[in-house]
């Protein structure tokens, strides 16, 4: 499994540990728990004469979910791998709502109020043009992937020797296939010919053969309007299918070829016109997040996506966000050591909004919000263990607490105490949740309900809320 990170008293990042090394530093007593996610403890004593071995962060961008992996480059060890899930199309949803509710406010017929007709342009509430905007400028819904990204490379720079950084810096070809843009001339007409434009075909028609459906079998390149035909070599007339429907398809028209099978003729044409908006969010945010990185004063090393998936196939490696972040840039050492590697699950849910008004699914108001967050210490998002001694509802819970003024909490279900007790864990070793309580009681951790009614008096703090929610 992941190994477990220290530091010192002086909070300088020594050598990750083995975790059963860490279950022996608690229990004598020599150091302490300094943060949960990801897991850290903090010796009681300074270490002046340890020699730290650095370790290189790789990360692979992507649009919904971008992998990161540290790694040693002497020993070729994956230290730590975490895959963070972005909430990029949420906040553009929310942004839509947010308008709808505003232009339907302005514009119902209620008491009458002047329109705000030319209003950016009146003097002194102009409205810049995009070119007079800011460089380097992005959406909120793409500014959202980098800085999490930003967020968990400043979390494992303070807990990790880090000492150098990779980047996938992929463009998706989305012009033609016979100029494919791939980075160095020693790739043009190499092994890695063609992987550019082949990743792009690959995540556009989810690795799958458009005719048949076949999956985990060598797939070739294919014209759906034949070139011999006036197809062009567009990447918007290219796709990807098996060999045997490659042939037997020849170069039939698509709507003869698939007559038999109308569904599917229809999600092909639907999806050939369909634009792929995670590859237009990662080649919008590359550049962004490479200047970022950059921003961390670490030496930044960027690899093309041909690069990473050679790479990880001469590796032997499955395709995994983490596995691609392993397998970033050239300094991938030669045979990574993997075993025992369990990805942490990091997902992006935001700290809650602002909105006062509470509306039904048609925008009307239904109930007010109260400004205050906090209530006995808690606030709704932070993970505790509740451990009730009287009453009905006698057991231990650990989850996510939703407070209320009252102080009788409501406990959701956390993912990573869920498992641990599906596994057998006791308390003592839970898998990134160390002890809190040691009764040896086994934990009762919540399905899909939650415990109501838990009084404040019951909880400890387990990992305050910071935006994000956690699984193994």
């Amino acid at each position: 499994m992941s190994k477990v990170f220290v530091i010192d008293t002086n909070k300088r990042p020594l050598d990750p540990i083995h975790s059963a090394t860490a279950r022996q530093l608690l229990r004598n007593k020599k150091a302490a728990v300094y943060r949960r996610f990801p897991f850290t403890l903090i010796l009681k004593e300074a270490k002046t004469d340890v020699e730290v071995q650095p370790l290189r962060l790789k990360v692979d961008p992507g649009s919904q979910t971008t992998g990161i992996a540290l790694v040693n480059d002497v020993t070729g060890e994956v230290v730590f791998a975490a895959e963070i899930k972005h909430r990029g199309f949420a906040i553009r949803e929310s942004l839509t709502s947010r308008k709808r509710l505003r232009r339907s406010r302005r514009n119902r017929k209620t008491r009458y109020r002047q329109p705000p007709k030319h209003e950016w342009f009146r003097k002194g509430n102009k409205q810049p043009c995009p070119k007079q905007r800011r460089a380097m400028w992005l959406a909120p819904s793409l500014r959202s992937r980098v800085d999490n990204i930003k967020t968990w490379v400043e979390r494992l720079h303070k807990v990790a020797p880090i000492e150098a950084i990779s980047q996938e810096l992929v463009r998706f070809d989305m012009q033609l296939i016979r100029h494919p843009e791939i980075s160095g001339k020693e790739y043009q007409q190499g092994t890695l010919y063609g992987y550019e434009t082949r990743e792009y075909l690959l995540e556009k028609w989810n690795r799958q053969c458009v005719y048949c459906g076949i999956k985990d079998v060598p797939l070739q390149i294919e014209h759906i309007h034949a070139s011999c035909k006036g197809g062009s070599n567009s990447i918007t007339n290219l796709t990807l299918s098996c060999k045997k429907c490659n042939l037997k398809k020849g170069t039939k028209d698509i709507k003869n070829f698939l007559k038999k099978d109308p569904a599917r003729l229809e999600k092909i044409l639907q999806q050939l016109i369909q634009p792929l908006a995670d590859a237009a969010a990662v080649n919008t945010t590359r550049l962004a997040l490479l200047e970022t990185l950059k921003a961390t004063l670490l030496p930044v090393e960027t690899g093309s996506g041909g690069l990473t998936k050679f790479n990880r196939t001469q590796q032997g490696l499955p395709k995994e966000h983490y596995f691609d972040a392993a397998c970033v840039g050239k300094s991938t050492p030669e045979k990574l050591i993997i075993k025992g590697v369990k990805p942490l699950i990091i997902k992006a849910t935001g700290h809650g909004n602002r909105q006062m008004c509470g509306t039904d699914k048609y925008g009307f108001p239904i109930r007010h919000r109260s400004k205050k967050q906090i209530h006995f210490a808690f606030q709704t998002g932070d993970i505790v263990k509740a451990v009730v001694t009287n009453g009905k509802k006698i057991g231990e819970y650990i989850g996510r607490v939703l407070c209320r003024a009252t102080g009788n909490f409501d406990i959701v279900s956390h993912s990573v105490a869920e498992r641990s007790c599906k596994e057998g864990f006791p308390p003592g070793k839970l898998r990134g949740v160390p002890p809190v309580v040691g009764s040896g009681e086994p934990v009762r951790a919540t399905k899909t309900k939650r415990v109501a009614g838990v009084s404040h008096k019951y909880c400890k703090h387990i990992h305050r809320k910071d935006g994000y929610s956690y699984a193994f």
